[in-house]
């Protein structure tokens, strides 16, 4: 994670002093790397496993991998509703003292996986989107709609905010950190799945 977190240590000193209209270059360019290589890390963990791999549960209770990627599909979903309300909400710039947290506090929290969270039933596996490779299809096809729109939006996502994610008030930029933080999250989850002695061995 460190490729990933330093890019948003440097950006956190500028975020927080100015007043914009729009996005800066260094905010477009940190999200979309987030939201890519993130989206790339899933990618490079999934591939080539078996189906037995994919459906392995470490306990009866636990997620498989293959529920995992389900859960990120369904959640990327939400996650384009979430930055829809939140640019609708309108600019509120008297609201930037309520942010908890800055941009790279907010990427720690999400991946810390001592931290955990259950998730409300709509975002539970349920095999949804039919085959496997149908549900990485769905998550990919999203994820990329988000890195367009980022580098493509002329909203004020740094003046709007949303207070329906479970960490308190962020603004609309850390609606799509929290994006790539969520998937980070969940493929950490693949790989402590992977890392069961009784993950089954590939072809």
């Amino acid at each position: 994670m460190k490729k990933i977190i330093l890019p948003v240590l440097v950006l956190t000193f500028f975020s927080f002093s100015k007043d914009t209209t729009k996005l800066t270059e260094a905010e477009r360019t940190m999200v979309i790397e987030l939201l890519e290589e993130t989206r790339d890390h899933m990618k490079s963990v999934i591939n080539g496993l078996t189906e037995e791999q994919l459906n392995f549960k470490a306990e009866e209770s636990s997620w498989s991998i293959a529920e995992c990627v389900e859960h990120l599909a369904i959640s990327e979903n939400a996650f384009g509703g979430f930055i829809q309300k939140t640019v609708a909400s309108g600019a509120n710039p008297a609201l930037r003292d309520s942010l908890k947290f800055k941009d790279e506090q907010l990427m720690g929290i999400i991946t810390d996986r001592s931290n955990r969270v259950k998730t409300t039933e709509a975002f539970e596996p349920s095999g949804k989107f039919g085959s496997f490779e149908e549900t990485v299809k769905a998550f990919m096809e999203k994820r990329k709609e988000h890195i367009e729109y980022v580098r493509t939006t002329n909203d004020d996502l740094r003046n709007r905010y949303n207070s329906d994610l479970p960490f308190g008030t962020v603004d609309g930029l850390q609606v799509i950190i929290f994006a790539a933080g969520h998937t980070e999250r969940h493929v950490l989850q693949m790989e402590e799945v992977m890392a069961h002695k009784s993950f089954p061995k590939g072809k």
